[in-house]
């Protein structure tokens, strides 16, 4: 390390006013966003080099933590087989590579020799600092293979075509492309493309195979900018689906998939906060919908009369469970539910002559406090039996056959992991507490038994909280290392989340969206009142929107954590949602408001995060990691650039604010599989040292 390296970068302040609402924003660093020029680029780069510096004497923990996780993980390993047309189809990893392969072989022939290799990701990477593969969708004859890949992390895809009969990569292309369906013909490709500006996926294009991607016609343009395009089709292959969706309304045409050249027609015209998707059996569409149910229920329509008025109720609300899914099938379907947060798996069966329920309905449940489970690939519609996945925070990764005769789940492959892994050595619970407001918020949590000490252990509390997403309760194999170490994990799955359907959504976004800041808060309180940690030893962490959640929750107390780590974190809320050209930022006034309305923009700028730093000024402050990437499309990299400059100007105490930005990946971080894990064992190293674990 240089002398210069020890001694944290200062970026240069040039203020920059955006007058507003009768007042204005003062902003030191936009400069930051000026992505390739030099001195942007040298900021950058010292930032990482002082990062290098300050982890010096981790390299050996970092080297262990990797080996460690990389021992919990079969290197070599092959995914369940499923069966689609012909073939049967699985994915391969193989020690020392970064990246999967691709496979599939005859139905009924397990016989290495008879399995080709559709795609091998590795080939593609050669030579490329990032490969991400994106959409990928075989033609219903088999014979061809499309599919997109980003090699810079910038979520921009590329379409390319690969003729399976031959191995040959066709001519055919086309540039920022998002969704794929083929037609039954298995030559038109309908294809969705992104806007240049702000990367919405706002077009849909016709290809023929052997075309030039300049003769493609388009078929669909959506001028509405809160909303993002995208193909499908039912899990039937009768319709084409052509789907437009905001963060709170969706609409959605169809199309006979025989007949690529006829036009899209509308099941119904959106209606705004209406919701609804849809598949098809036996001539009815059955759309699951919150149209009158904000809990969603299930519905049915002709194919002749697709209007609203025709919708025929098939599953009405349950007020205690949100209907979150629906998977069709000719003889059943299966809903899946969420319990007190929880999903449960609902058997279905219909009658087959009038497409409505019939007979008796079958629960599949699980045995752990806290989990994950969700419908696994089921490509025949006429299948008698339905695969589903199962993981808890103790549990491995599941994938089981549910046969609808007997009623009974059958394993079909466990994630194994090897390394000595003892699952009785680790316990999950599932705990609930009362915020101040009087709302019930579910926390999920996990420790190893032997090595939790009450009121001594280390805290560790993740957060999300926002787009309705819940938080995945799976198995992970890098969360061993911590476990291991005696780190009490915790999951706080605060308001903002989907964990409670929309409701729990609505309840912390846009002018509540405090109540997500609050909850998780309340929630590392309840859990060091429960004796669940060290009051003095708390680490938190979150990515992206839960990065806005660590930089609001630090503004607030930071006196009650010890360790911040925040990933490609949204911390720049106003400027960034004041300016429309950004990726997302218009589709986004649906889930934080729009800051051109004094109200809302009055409310935004009370909690956000980089508008807020004043508030730590000359205060003691936790050891502070933040991650970014210079690709990042969703949160750009200045925006955690432009964060920790400002708050190194208000930061007086000696402990560790450290910026780290890959300058070869995008929002997820690294590409590849061991270079991922590295920085997780990066991460986690910073974490163990913080906390002072060993």
């Amino acid at each position: 390390m240089t002398p210069d390296s020890l001694k944290p970068p200062v970026a240069a302040r040039e203020p920059q006013t955006t007058p507003i609402h009768d007042t204005a924003l003062q902003d030191d660093y936009a400069w930051l966003r000026k992505k390739g020029e030099a001195r942007v680029t040298e900021y950058l780069e010292a930032e990482n080099a002082y990062t290098a510096a300050n982890m010096v004497g981790t390299e050996a923990l970092q080297q262990k933590l990797y080996e460690e996780i990389l021992s919990h993980i079969k290197e070599d390993d092959v995914s369940v087989p499923y069966t689609d047309g012909a073939w049967e189809y699985i994915t391969r990893t193989e020690k020392g590579q970064q990246y999967p392969r691709f496979c599939r072989r005859p139905v009924d022939v397990e016989e290495a020799q008879h399995e080709a290799v559709l795609l091998d990701v590795n080939l593609l990477a050669e030579g490329q600092p990032f490969m991400s593969l994106g959409a990928i969708s075989i033609s219903p004859n088999g014979n061809l293979l499309a599919y997109t890949t980003d090699n810079t992390g910038f979520r921009q895809y590329t379409l390319f075509i690969k003729d399976l009969t031959t191995g040959a990569t066709l001519t055919d292309t086309a540039a920022r492309v998002g969704s794929l369906v083929w037609a039954s013909d298995s030559r038109t490709l309908f294809y969705s493309t992104e806007d240049e500006q702000t990367k919405r996926q706002d077009r849909i294009f016709r290809h023929v195979v052997g075309a030039a991607s300049a003769t493609d016609a388009e078929v669909f343009h959506e001028p509405d900018e809160r909303f993002n395009l995208g193909v499908g089709r039912t899990r039937d292959r009768k319709f084409l689906l052509l789907e437009a969706g905001s963060h709170t309304t969706s609409e959605s045409w169809f199309l006979e998939a025989d007949q690529p050249e006829g036009p899209f027609r509308l099941i119904a015209p959106r209606v705004e906060d209406e919701e609804y998707d849809i598949d098809h059996r036996n001539g009815f569409f059955y759309i699951h919908s919150n149209r009158n149910a904000e809990r969603f229920q299930l519905l049915r329509t002709p194919v002749e009369h697709t209007d609203r008025e025709h919708w025929q109720i098939v599953l009405p609300e349950n007020q205690d469970a949100p209907l979150e899914d629906v998977d069709l099938f000719s003889r059943f379907f299966v809903a899946t539910y969420r319990e007190r947060g929880l999903p449960v798996l609902r058997v279905y069966h219909l009658d087959e002559t009038t497409g409505l329920l019939s007979g008796s309905t079958d629960d599949i449940r699980f045995p752990d406090p806290a989990y994950a489970a969700y419908g696994e690939i089921n490509r025949d519609f006429f299948a008698q039996s339905y695969r589903y996945s199962y993981q808890s925070l103790v549990r491995p990764s599941s994938v089981f056959r549910y046969d609808l005769t007997t009623k009974q789940s059958e394993l079909l492959k466990q994630q194994e992991v090897p390394g000595g892994f003892d699952a009785s050595l680790y316990e999950s619970r599932r705990l609930w507490f009362k915020a101040t407001d009087g709302t019930e918020v579910p926390v999920s949590l996990v420790f190893r038994t032997d090595k939790f000490t009450p009121n001594k252990s280390p805290l560790y509390v993740y957060g999300y909280g926002s787009y309705g997403y819940p938080l995945p309760l799976g198995f992970s194999a890098s969360r061993l290392a911590l476990l291991d170490r005696g780190l009490v994990i915790c999951y706080a799955h605060i308001r903002g989340g989907g964990e409670l359907g929309d409701p729990w959504h609505d309840a912390g976004k846009m002018m509540v969206k405090r109540n997500t800041f609050t909850d998780f808060i309340e929630a590392t309180e309840f859990l060091l009142r429960e004796g669940y940690g060290d009051p003095k030893r708390v680490a938190i962490e979150g990515g992206s929107a839960g990065g806005l959640l660590m930089g609001a929750v630090l503004n607030m107390r930071p006196d009650l954590f010890r360790v911040v780590t925040s990933h490609v974190p949204f911390v720049d809320v106003m400027n960034t949602m004041l300016d429309a050209s950004l990726p997302l930022t218009v589709a986004e006034y649906e889930e934080w408001g729009n800051p051109n309305e004094p109200e809302a923009f009055s409310y935004m700028r009370s909690y956000s995060p980089y508008d807020n730093l004043e508030a730590l000024a000359g205060k003691p402050l936790p050891s502070i990691l933040v991650k970014t990437s210079l690709n990042d499309s969703q949160v750009m990299y200045w925006e955690p650039a432009k964060y920790v400059a400002k708050l190194r100007t208000l930061k007086t105490d000696a402990t560790p604010l450290l910026l780290h930005i890959n300058m070869d990946a995008g929002h997820g971080g690294a590409s590849g599989r061991y270079d991922y894990l590295k920085e997780i064992a990066f991460d986690d190293a910073f974490l163990l040292r913080e906390l002072d674990v060993q």
